[in-house]
């Protein structure tokens, strides 16, 4: 049984192609087992792939049968020191 089937545990899921550009979190399965997180921007959301670019500018490709949840998120909060 996976993390993504146990008992009592419940994702959502509320995102699709019209998030594309929007600053996201995907949880997704990972191929040795278990469940991983991407923050970053939607990139891409179609039949093929899903595309997240974090903040180094990395883009994660994930199979669309391997997304168990996700949601849009806040912008990154104001660093310290930087002018707002």
């Amino acid at each position: 049984m996976g993390a993504a089937d146990q008992p009592g545990v419940t994702y959502s899921l509320s995102l699709g192609p019209s998030d594309v550009g929007a600053r996201v979190v995907v949880r997704r399965r990972l191929p040795a087992g278990g469940l991983g997180d991407l923050l970053g921007e939607l990139r891409r959301w179609d039949a093929e792939a899903v595309v997240v670019r974090d903040r180094h500018g990395t883009d994660h490709d994930v199979r669309p049968a391997d997304v168990v949840a996700g949601k849009r998120v806040p912008p990154p909060p104001a660093r310290r020191g930087q002018p707002l």
